[in-house]
C-alpha cells in the first residue's frame, strides 16, 4: 500500500468536488470512483469528467498528480432501496423521521467498494464528502458510521485504509470557503457553474448558487451556504 495514495469518492457534486481539491494538495497520486446506483439524478454521472478535468486544470501539480478514474454499476443498490433518490416519488420525510430521500447503506456500499478497489490499487487513503453538520439526516453519513465502517474495513480485509472525511464537521458555507482555500476564486466558480448536487437532477438555468431546482433539501443547503459564504467575504 502507498500512503502518498488517494482514492476520493467522486459523484460530481459540490461536496466531491471540494474533496478531489483537498486530496490533490496531499497526495502525490489520486484517483477518483463514482457510483451509477439507479439515481434519478443521474445527471450527475455526466458532470463528472467534465468537474475532474476543470479541477486538474487548475493547478499544473494537480493535474500531474490526477489518475484514473473508476465507475462502479451498483445499480442493484436502486433496485433494492425504496428512496425518492431511486424512485420518482416527492421528497418528503418518512414515518421513520428520515428523509425519504435517504438510500440505506448507499455510504456503506459506497465505502466497501471504494475499500475493494483501494485494496487492489494498492490506496490507503480514502476520501469521501460525508458530513455531519449538513448531512441532511443521513445516519450513514455520520462519523460514527464512518469509523466503524473504517475498522471493520481494516479487519475484513487486513489493511491500514485511512478514511478521510474533510467535511464532516463543516457547514456549508465552509465548504465553499473550503474550495476559496484550496483554488481560490477559479475553484469556487467551477464548483458553482459545473458541478451538480440537486436531487431532482435539474440544470436549468444558473443561479446564483448553481444549477439546480432550488427547491429540494440539497439545493437549499447549497444556496443558503453560498449565500452566507458570500456574506461573510
Amino acid at each position: 500500500m502507498s500512503n502518498d495514495t488517494a482514492l476520493v469518492l467522486f459523484s460530481g457534486g459540490q461536496d466531491s468536488a471540494t474533496c478531489l481539491a483537498w486530496a490533490l494538495t496531499r497526495y502525490r497520486q489520486v484517483e477518483t470512483i463514482g457510483f451509477a446506483y439507479g439515481q434519478r439524478h443521474a445527471v450527475e454521472m455526466t458532470v463528472r469528467a467534465p468537474v475532474r478535468a476543470g479541477v486538474a486544470a487548475l493547478n499544473p501539480a494537480w493535474e500531474q498528480r490526477l489518475g484514473a478514474d473508476h465507475v462502479i454499476d451498483l445499480s442493484v443498490l436502486g433496485e433494492v432501496a425504496e428512496s425518492s433518490l431511486t424512485r420518482d416519488v416527492e421528497i418528503a420525510f418518512a414515518e421513520s423521521g428520515l428523509p425519504n430521500s435517504f438510500v440505506p447503506g448507499r455510504n456503506l456500499a459506497f465505502l466497501t467498494f471504494a475499500a475493494m478497489l483501494a485494496y487492489r490499487r494498492g490506496a490507503r487513503h480514502i476520501v469521501g464528502g460525508m458530513c455531519e453538520t449538513d448531512f441532511s439526516g443521513y445516519p450513514d453519513c455520520r462519523d460514527d458510521s464512518v469509523k466503524a465502517m473504517q475498522l471493520a474495513l481494516n479487519i475484513g480485509m487486513d489493511r491500514q485504509f485511512v478514511l478521510h472525511t474533510p467535511l464532516m464537521w463543516r457547514s456549508k458555507a465552509e465548504t465553499w470557503r473550503l474550495a476559496q482555500s484550496l483554488g481560490d476564486e477559479a475553484l469556487v466558480e467551477l464548483i458553482r457553474t459545473e458541478t451538480h448536487t440537486c436531487y431532482l437532477g435539474e440544470r436549468g438555468a444558473l443561479h446564483e448558487w448553481g444549477h439546480g431546482c432550488g427547491t429540494c433539501p440539497a439545493c437549499r443547503l447549497r444556496a443558503a451556504g453560498y449565500a452566507e459564504f458570500r456574506a461573510a467575504a
